[in-house]
């Protein structure tokens, strides 16, 4: 990576131009260099500099688009991690974004006032405003009322020629018009072309009734009179071909906080799109297909069962309602039943409400394509298209269309889509290392484009956009005459064609079946991954070398690219692929088919271990308690002689354990983590707090409990340090001792394990017998203490991290209930993930934990002076990036408790 003489990171080097430059379509372009952003005039300064050179540039935001939008062999220009800020108005009623927010966190800090963005891709988590924009998303919801185009506000565009154009500023419109006569005297000519030809005007019209993103949107010409409307409106969905979006404001829409969803299951696809037109006259939220393939890939424990009883023409609509309170949240549940009473439906309608429920299966829906993709041979490409056709002709026009699909033997597609809107998607898995198949597609693609224009006056794109992939038959779907409306409206606002040549209107027909990128077979955890990027947002190393997306395509590269990159690549890998990677698992989490890219990284630190290496392991394994003790001493040390580690919030070494409970029937087998046994308090605590081991051993205590600790504890350890390291044999061995030690303190799984670091105690759930009763400290808290504790709110807020493996758990919501138990309220910072410790990388790797944490202080209130987690390490990286103390959420309880006998 080398610095520019301005702000932004540039990269040159083969790592990152390969690995930046990826998205998640199906097409490969390498960059020359690519420019990291973070504020409007870093932008400006990048293209005044391309166009001096009369050199392309292309815009790329969360890299979800899935056509071919945001990939270069030129100047690719990333939106950065400082391009985030956000204002919300009149109560929720509108927000404005930076390009650089995600359409999930807009949501979050939305949520407080129940409203919402309108668009609501699938990749909403991960897609970020800027590209929300570009491609003019909508997703799930019914219609297009509340699509990017229609809920849109207003936005500021930095145009080719460095000119910048807000359209809710007065002033700006002003100056922009006075300034730029040509552009505005056009786009008018243009309009008038088009308003004043009524079978022009009428097609138009007619082609925005369904969802319809292929071009540009031709509706701006006639849905406004000013041409400076005309200009913004026509940005969206624009693809980066017309300016680079730097703020945006939109309307917001409600964010009803009841939801009911159905899984129904059809005897066969006609039979779902005759439900459509009866369920429109339903509050239905969205009505979500999915055919018999999909189907196999969704691991719904509730439905799995019937799943796989389904015959082979079933088909399931995942049906959603929401509402303002339940008791209408019952009813409309209720209408939605009784008009489907008309509708084949292979089982009884049932609605679920219960939340957690409810957002898995629509984990599993957004998931889809992901899922679906891996269920590929491997090797193989997905491609996927998204048409969309009329209610009156929907059930002829996807039966045909799987027909087509059939007829080029696309064993495995898999259909799904927004069936209120028409809107159906298809996935089929080419493997274009083959040449034929490459014909085939593009023979594909051609019967593709006369079955849904010519056949059955659909949209060939209804929501991701024309990109690369559908470029040639833009042309087709509009005619002659308004694909000449388009080339004349970018060359009016990019007479240069500086910006994302190539996309929307490409002029090589075969544009289609050119770059297209290979899925190379090199690890089996990674090969089903398609780069989708749902991975990356929560990663604590995206702002600092690579993400999981991005460790994924260089390995495929390094494993088996062009031996002279692959060998720069394998040299750079090892920092900025491994040794920065958290291996915290939270990439599974977020990806729909739980590929855990740490698990690579671990596999080879595994691989990369020598002789000495592996024997230090075993010594360090077989000697904890001595490791232990030299950890101790070198803490006290630096406190007897005043060595400021890590500013002071070193903690001191804490004293040997030596323990005995009175008697009692209530008992508790604690196994305080070698970690905590090695560390004391930090002075940041305050002179009167005591170590973490001596504040659980009291709160225990306090409620009743006899604390057991078990044999041999000097010397165990969960094994996690070692497993995280890549020594798997190491890790096992301690993992069995600490097994047999706790068999023999809980007898045999009859007394409860408590342990006080919930990464430990994932982990020891992973490894260890289920005979064994284990909890970290909320759930024990919660299950076994709160009955036993009187509770007294204290008067503060106080903030709350969750760390990996809490939110692998699920028990992030649990930690801030116990939080607002003790006190006014548990506060958790917006968009604050992974704190990036990852065991001891904190210490080795300290730029990790500050890159995670890079926001964590401007977003905690001021009147908030504490913080609570559940993990010794993660709380020294949060206290030293938040300007607070973080403790063991044990202190809090214990602060807030009196014995209720």
């Amino acid at each position: 990576m080398k610095k520019s003489g301005y702000a932004s990171p540039v990269f040159t080097d083969p790592l990152y131009t390969l690995a930046k430059g990826t998205d998640a379509g199906l097409y490969r372009l390498i960059p020359k260099l690519v420019v990291q952003v973070n504020n409007e005039q870093e932008v400006l300064r990048v293209l005044e500099l391309c166009r001096q050179a009369r050199v392309a540039v292309t815009f790329k935001a969360g890299g979800t688009s899935l056509c071919g939008q945001t990939i270069s062999d030129s100047v690719l220009i990333e939106t950065g991690p400082s391009f985030n800020k956000y204002t919300i108005g009149h109560k929720g009623s509108e927000i404005s974004l930076h390009p650089g927010i995600t359409g999930g966190l807009a949501n979050t800090v939305l949520n407080r006032f129940h409203k919402k963005i309108g668009p609501s891709p699938a990749s909403i988590a991960s897609a970020k405003i800027g590209g929300i924009i570009a491609n003019n998303a909508s997703g799930a919801s019914y219609g297009i009322a509340t699509n990017s185009y229609n809920t849109l506000k207003g936005l500021r565009i930095v145009m080719a020629d460095g000119s910048i154009l807000d359209s809710r500023d007065v002033i700006s419109r002003n100056q922009f018009a006075a300034a730029h006569p040509e552009i505005l005297n056009g786009l008018k000519r243009l309009s008038e072309k088009v308003k004043f030809n009524e079978k022009l005007h009428s097609f138009i019209r007619h082609k925005y009734v369904l969802k319809n993103t292929t071009g540009y949107g031709l509706n701006s010409l006639i849905d406004f009179d000013d041409p400076l409307d005309m200009l913004w409106h026509l940005a969206i969905g624009s693809e980066g071909t017309l300016g680079f979006i730097s703020e945006a404001t939109f309307n917001t829409v409600e964010s009803h906080p009841f939801s009911a969803a159905a899984l129904v299951f059809l005897p066969d696809i006609r039979e779902a799109c005759r439900a459509i037109i009866p369920l429109r006259n339903c509050e239905v939220s969205a009505a979500e297909l999915m055919d018999r393939n999909a189907l196999r890939s969704v691991t719904l424990s509730g439905v799995k069962g019937i799943i796989s009883e389904l015959p082979e023409t079933a088909v399931a609509l995942l049906i959603d309602t929401s509402a303002p309170d339940k008791d209408i949240l019952k009813e409309q549940a209720t209408q939605i039943t009784g008009v489907l009473k008309g509708i084949r439906t292979l089982y009884p309608v049932e609605f679920i409400y219960d939340p957690v429920e409810y957002s898995r299966i629509w984990k599993v829906r957004k998931g889809l394509f992901t899922s679906a993709a891996a269920t590929r041979p491997p090797g193989t490409a997905c491609l996927i298209e998204d048409v969309a056709f009329s209610a009156e002709v929907l059930g002829d026009a996807v039966v045909t269309l799987r027909q087509l699909i059939s007829d080029f033997n696309y064993a495995g597609s898999v259909m799904w889509g927004h069936l209120l809107d028409g809107n159906v998607h298809f996935v089929i898995m080419p493997d274009f290392r083959k040449p034929d198949e490459v014909e085939k597609y593009r023979q594909f693609m051609e019967k593709l484009a006369d079955l849904v224009v010519n056949d059955f006056d659909g949209s060939l794109k209804a929501e991701h956009g024309t990109g690369r992939n559908m470029a040639p038959f833009v042309e087709k779907e509009w005619g002659p005459g308004l694909y000449g409306v388009m080339k004349n409206i970018k060359k009016i606002l990019d007479p240069s064609n500086m910006l994302n040549p190539g996309v929307i209107l490409n002029y090589d027909p075969a544009i289609h079946i050119k770059n297209i990128k290979l899925f190379p077979v090199v690890h089996e955890t990674i090969d089903q991954c398609i780069e989708c990027g749902f991975c990356e947002n929560d990663c604590p190393s995206k702002n600092l070398t690579l993400t999981p997306r991005q460790r994924i395509v260089a390995y495929r590269e390094i494993s088996s690219g062009h031996p002279l990159n692959s060998r720069l690549m394998a040299k750079a890998f090892k920092y900025n692929g491994e040794q920065t990677c958290a291996t915290d698992g939270l990439c599974g989490l977020a990806c729909p088919v739980e590929i855990n890219t740490g698990k690579l990284i671990k596999d080879l630190r595994f691989n990369s271990h020598g002789a000495l290496a592996n024997f230090t392991a075993d010594t360090v394994s077989k000697h904890i308690a001595f490791a232990s003790s030299l950890v101790r001493s070198a803490l006290n040390a630096a406190a007897l002689f005043h060595i400021p580690l890590l500013k002071g919030l070193m903690p001191h070494g804490r004293h040997k354990i030596s323990h005995k409970s009175k008697e009692s029937e209530l008992k508790v087998v604690y196994f305080p983590t070698c970690i905590n046994r090695s560390m004391g308090k930090s002075s940041d605590y305050g002179r009167d707090q005591l170590a973490l081991v001596e504040k659980t051993i009291n709160l225990l205590e306090k409620a009743g409990y006899e604390v057991i600790l078990p044999a041999g504890l000097d010397n165990l350890c969960c094994g996690m340090a070692f497993e995280s390291k890549g020594f798997f044999s190491q890790a096992k061995k301690k993992a069995d001792e600490l097994e047999k030690a706790l068999l023999e303190a809980s007898r045999g799984g009859q007394i409860p394990v408590y342990c006080d670091m919930s990464p430990c105690l994932f982990h020891m759930k992973e490894t260890l017998s289920p005979k064994l009763k284990m909890y970290e400290p909320v759930q024990f808290i919660l299950e076994f203490l709160v009955p036993r504790l009187t509770f007294s709110k204290l008067s503060k807020r106080v903030a709350i991290h969750s760390t990996c493996s809490t939110i692998k758990m699920g028990i992030g919501p649990e930690l801030v209930k116990l939080a607002s138990m003790c006190c006014i309220e548990g506060v958790v910072p917006d968009d604050i993930g992974c704190c990036g410790w990852a065991g001891d990388r904190g210490f080795t790797k300290p730029e990790l934990n500050k890159s995670a944490l890079s926001t964590l202080r401007i977003k905690i209130p001021e009147d908030i002076k504490e913080g609570y987690s559940t993990s010794r390490t993660c709380e020294i990286g949060l206290s030293l990036h938040s300007g607070i103390t973080y403790k063991s959420i044990v202190y809090l309880v214990d602060e807030a408790t009196t014995p209720l006998y």
